[in-house]
C-alpha cells in the first residue's frame, strides 16, 4: 500500500543500536495529519489524497479554504499537500494519520526545500578549481575562468555558472526509518534530509526496490 504523510524537520541527533554502533538520524515530527480532499478519476481525472498538517489560528484562513475545511470535518491546518496514490479509496476524508503508519527497518523517500545560500560562485557551487594564488602573473584566483572558445564566439547553454545556490525541491530515495515514536509522533530516518530546522517536508513511501 503506497503511503505518505507530511512532518517537520526538528535536526539531527545520533542514537546506538543494539551492537553499540552509532547511527546518525534526521528526527522528523509526522504528524498527525488530516485527510482534507480526495481526489477521483471521475471528478478530477486522477487519484489522490490531500493531506493538511501544522495548527493555524481559524482568524487566519480565509473563506473558500475554511468552507473546504468544514466540509471535511477537520480543523483548519496550516499546510496542504497533495499525495498521488492509487490506493487513495483506502482512505477516508477526515480521517487521521500518524507516524505509526510507518515501521522500523521500512525504506522511505523524504522531499523538502534545501537550504538556500544565496548568490554562490562556481567554486562553491559546482566544485571548480580556483586558479593560481601567485601575486604573480595569476590575479584570478576565484573567478569563473574562460567560458567560450573563440570558434562559437559564444556560451553555450547549459554551462555551469555562478548563481543560487539552494533553496530547491530535492529527494532523497531509499532512506531507513530506525525508529518510530507513536506517542510523540515521531520519525528517526537514518541520514539526513532536505531543508533546514523547522521545515516542512514529506515523507512517503519509496518507489526504489528495497531487497
Amino acid at each position: 500500500m503506497a503511503k505518505g504523510i507530511l512532518g517537520k524537520k526538528l535536526g539531527m541527533t545520533q542514537i546506538f543500536d543494539e551492537t553499540g554502533k552509532v547511527i546518525p538520524v534526521t528526527v522528523i515530527e509526522a504528524g498527525p495529519c488530516s485527510v482534507v480532499q480526495k481526489r477521483t478519476p471521475e471528478i478530477d481525472g486522477y487519484t489522490a489524497i490531500q493531506l493538511g498538517f501544522g495548527t493555524i489560528k481559524e482568524k487566519n484562513v480565509n473563506k473558500p479554504m475554511k468552507g473546504q475545511f468544514e466540509k471535511a470535518g477537520v480543523k483548519p491546518t496550516r499546510y496542504l499537500r497533495e499525495f498521488r496514490f492509487p490506493e487513495a479509496e483506502e482512505y477516508q476524508v477526515g480521517q487521521e494519520v500518524k507516524a505509526d503508519m510507518f515501521a522500523a527497518g521500512e525504506y522511505v523517500d523524504v522531499t523538502g526545500l534545501t537550504k538556500g545560500k544565496g548568490y554562490a560562485g562556481v567554486i562553491k557551487r559546482w566544485g571548480f578549481s580556483r586558479g593560481p594564488m601567485s601575486h604573480g602573473a595569476s590575479l584570478r584566483h576565484r573567478p569563473t575562468g574562460s567560458l567560450g572558445g573563440r570558434t562559437p564566439a559564444r556560451v553555450f547553454p547549459g554551462r555551469k555558472m555562478s548563481g543560487r545556490l539552494g533553496n530547491e525541491r530535492v529527494t532523497i530515495q531509499k532512506l531507513q526509518v530506525v525508529k518510530v515514536d507513536s506517542d510523540r509522533n515521531l520519525i528517526l530516518i537514518k541520514g539526513s534530509v532536505p531543508g533546514i530546522k523547522g521545515a516542512l517536508v514529506e515523507v512517503k513511501k519509496t518507489v526504489k526496490n528495497v531487497k
